[in-house]
């Protein structure tokens, strides 16, 4: 699932839940709902993978010069959202799996 699916997704549920709340004369409510959300998700997606996140790093590492370069431009620490782009990259260059 690309990222630009879930961010469609997401900015489609903001809409639904903000139509909820003008219904429900509830507007505030909502959009402190939708914000307390999209800074949930932000947050998640800017957070460091797991250790074994820098395993799988390690095994991909060196077979591909694209991927590699995606993972020399993520640094030492890696997020969610660039550890998506480089597994992204590496199976567009090795589609066997």
């Amino acid at each position: 699932m690309s990222l630009s699916i879930i961010l469609f997704a997401a900015f489609i549920l903001s809409i639904i839940f903000h139509f909820i709340g003008v219904y429900a004369n509830a507007k505030k409510i909502v959009w402190i709902m939708i914000i307390l959300m999209w800074a949930g998700g932000i947050n998640m997606a800017m957070s460091e993978i797991k250790p074994k996140g820098y395993e799988d790093i390690k095994k991909i590492q060196g077979q591909f010069p694209d991927t590699d370069a995606l993972i020399k431009e993520a640094g030492e620490e890696i997020s969610i959202y660039e550890m998506l782009g480089i597994m992204q990259s590496y199976q567009k260059n090795n589609p066997k799996k």
